[in-house]
């Protein structure tokens, strides 16, 4: 089912390290040929390895385009509960979170709006993007077999259209460090709100490690990357106790409890 799985990053993000490889690598051969001077050589033999080694890191490391695994057993241990995810997207996370724990239901949130379209794309001339989400969400569910348990709520994370208390647990995984500095307050403060006394919210943001930063260098700039301990402050201020912490390729996860 893996294959009809389209989370939708456009293949720039996905190949473009590929075909600056191959580019610079015909450059280079055709160089060869014709008798370049090692001075000109040297360059274009530096692009084609880092581009290639850049693209293994997003193919294999990173792994943009595939499932994530649960970063911690921890998260909703008793298998079942009442997720919402914010930041849906195109499903990744609620992907992630109904097929980690095959008893949990997923409310699948997105604002649909010009960030939607930023990284996963407008659909066919004339369609909503209200309506170019919910498909892509829907059949990517299908895709895992998951739609069952899955629904699709649009609506904004800082403003979240739920009462207090609806939900057992919380996930946002690369959707929250894209909002300025208010933004990720009051999408902090809104995941409180929603959660269950003692729910659970399971944080993913992107850290500008060294394979991050070797790969895309500045083209993250517009993510508001921020140190692991400054989330947990974040969080802190929110009402949550960060009970968890740690690292993926390219990202922190935190595990926080509503206190």
């Amino acid at each position: 089912m893996h294959s009809h799985i389209n989370f939708g990053y456009p293949w720039l993000l996905t190949y473009a390290h590929l075909l600056i490889a191959l580019t610079a690598l015909a450059l280079w051969l055709l160089g060869r040929r014709l008798h370049w001077s090692r001075l000109l050589l040297l360059p274009i033999a530096a692009v084609t390895l880092w581009s290639f080694a850049a693209f293994l890191v997003v193919r294999f490391g990173l792994d943009i385009n595939g499932r994530l695994p649960l970063p911690t057993p921890s998260f909703l241990a008793s298998g079942s509960g009442k997720v919402l995810d914010m930041g849906a997207g195109s499903g990744r996370s609620s992907i992630m979170v109904l097929e980690g724990r095959p008893r949990t239901t997923v409310v699948a949130l997105d604002k649909f709006g010009t960030e939607y379209v930023r990284h996963f794309g407008a659909g066919e001339s004339g369609e909503e993007v209200i309506d170019v989400g919910r498909r892509r969400l829907l059949a990517n569910f299908r895709a895992a077999g998951v739609e069952q348990r899955a629904s699709i709520q649009p609506g904004d994370m800082r403003k979240l259209p739920f009462d207090a208390a609806t939900f057992d647990a919380v996930v946002s995984t690369y959707a929250i460090d894209h909002l300025d500095r208010g933004g990720v307050a009051s999408a902090l403060n809104e995941a409180s709100r929603v959660l269950k006394p003692g729910g659970q919210f399971l944080l993913m943001v992107i850290a500008k490690d060294f394979w991050v930063n070797f790969t895309f260098g500045p083209l993250l700039l517009h993510v508001h990357t921020r140190s692991a301990a400054r989330w947990v402050d974040l969080l802190h201020d929110a009402g949550f106790e960060t009970i968890e912490k740690g690292r993926r390729p390219g990202a922190f996860y935190f595990l926080a409890r509503k206190s």
